[in-house]
């Protein structure tokens, strides 16, 4: 019983589950918090120095204006409102797939629950997908399980891997800066995070010296079982060279590590001379030795890429060499949660088995496609073009993804304030950019970085002039506020 008579609570902080506050997700934390609170005050008519708050903090393509592939919402329509198969509006293509589709589902109707691991036909086209891009490489449908976009698999696949208490608990590897979601999946899961820098003066390149020097030091601590691997890069930007994930997969092999590879960003490379390879090509490119032992689980979404459907939550993963007694764990734990949402499952079919040459669609279906990477590779370009012209901020360039990362100097000043304040000092410039200019960036403190070091991501997505006017008004208050805290 409380003081003043009241009952307590039964959930509070003190009684709730520890770990979860221990979770932090930059991506959706203070700035944006204050961004939303922003745009309440501007519709409530409050005068600001500008007219529109501009959320640039997260990788959310159609809310930055892209326009959705044509192609993958008819299929969609069609399956969410079957009547429209009569309708003469819609390609003959589109309605062979939403018919195929629709057949799967319990009723014909993506109203129905699906099998657990996803529609089994949808499995067959991803795995059809993987041995296109892989070039001939076999894959199972038995071993790809449909998700709630890449998130829910990988928080699946951690939940697998994470045991043991003290010293015995599970390390997992990931890269400093990375994406959030891991961090807090490790924090949520009690797992102890085991950090290994990327190199910014090498464009955020992976080096396995750095691997090792991680593991060396985790091990003294805790049991490092998982490596993961996020490329192209979040929020850095890199694509990993062969020979790259080579050694990777080499240094997996050599220590027992678990590799768990995002590979969301696959279609996302833009500078010449890079190229995408994913981890499951190369390992059984490398023989017998490494791919009938590594153990990987490789993750993809149709929130990124070319589609940017983040809300209809769709993706998958594919596990390779899991033994099989714990596949029928992992069967287990997804059944738990029912199935995928069947819209992201649809669309994900779409992006796996897109209109080929000959059918109605396929013409139009690569012109959009082409025109939402091209755009993305001038915008990467233009934004790595103007951040290196700032005096004090430093900007490598954007090989992939969906990001810029640049590196920023704060004056001691600046820092000073910051931590009087109780913030990093990069929070800190996000916080004063944002309040000044209406720009929601994400500060690099928020995604791990080395020690003295300050960064901001921020995200290409929005068309090429509001890019210019948000590059041209974000490297202007950086003058400015450099120059106030020097």
């Amino acid at each position: 019983m409380a003081e003043n008579g009241l009952r307590d609570k039964v959930l509070s902080l003190d009684s709730m589950n520890p770990w979860v506050k221990r979770v932090e997700y930059a991506v959706r934390g203070p700035v944006l918090a204050r961004a939303v609170e922003l745009e309440e005050e501007l519709r409530q008519g409050v005068q600001k120095p500008f007219t529109e708050v501009i959320k640039a903090n997260i990788g959310d393509a159609h809310a930055m204006g892209q326009r959705p592939i044509t192609f993958l919402r008819q299929v969609s329509a069609l399956c969410l409102y079957p009547e429209l198969l009569s309708e003469p509006l819609f390609p003959n293509d589109a309605k062979q797939r939403a018919r195929r589709l629709l057949a799967a589902c319990g009723g014909q109707s993506v109203g129905a629950y699906t099998a657990s691991p996803g529609i089994e036909i949808i499995r067959q086209d991803v795995a059809r997908y993987i041995e296109r891009r892989d070039g001939g490489i076999p894959a199972n449908p038995d071993n790809i399980y449909l998700s709630t976009g890449a998130s829910d698999a990988v928080m699946t696949m951690l939940k697998l891997l994470v045991s043991g208490e003290g010293r015995s608990r599970t390390g997992v590897m990931i890269p400093i800066p990375q994406y959030p979601l891991y961090s807090a999946g490790i924090a949520e899961l009690n797992a102890v995070q085991v950090n290994y820098y990327l190199d910014e003066e090498h464009c955020w390149a992976l080096d396995v010296g750095e691997l090792r020097r991680a593991l060396r030091q985790a091990r003294g601590h805790c049991q490092p079982r998982v490596l993961c691997i996020i490329n192209p890069g979040n929020p850095t930007g890199q694509v990993q060279s062969r020979k790259c994930v080579e050694d990777v997969i080499k240094f997996a092999w050599e220590e027992q590590l678990f590799l768990m590879a995002d590979e969301v960003y696959q279609d996302n490379v833009y500078t010449e001379g890079s190229e995408f390879h994913s981890f499951k090509k190369v390992l059984f490119e490398m023989g017998p030795t490494y791919s009938s032992v590594v153990e990987l689980v490789s993750f993809h979404s149709i929130s990124k890429g070319f589609m940017g459907e983040c809300g209809l939550r769709g993706g998958y993963m594919e596990v390779v060499n899991l033994d099989p007694a714990v596949q029928q764990q992992l069967s287990k734990l997804v059944s738990v949660r029912l199935c995928p949402p069947v819209p992201g499952q649809v669309l994900l079919d779409v992006v796996m088995n897109p209109p080929k040459p000959g059918e109605p669609s396929y013409q139009s279906f690569i012109r959009e496609k082409q025109a939402v990477l091209s755009d993305l590779a001038h915008k990467a370009q233009l934004t790595q073009e103007i951040f290196s012209q700032v005096p004090g901020i430093r900007s490598n360039p954007v090989q992939g993804a969906m990001y810029s990362f640049p590196r920023i100097q704060i004056p001691a000043r600046a820092v000073q304030e910051a931590q009087a304040r109780g913030f990093a000092p990069d929070l800190f410039f996000c916080l004063q950019l944002l309040e000044e200019t209406g720009i929601c960036v994400v500060p690099g403190s928020g995604f791990g970085q080395r020690e003295g070091t300050y960064h901001f991501r921020m995200t290409i997505l929005p068309d090429m002039e509001k890019l210019r006017i948000v590059l041209k008004k974000l490297s202007q208050f950086y003058t400015k506020f450099t120059q106030e805290y020097s």
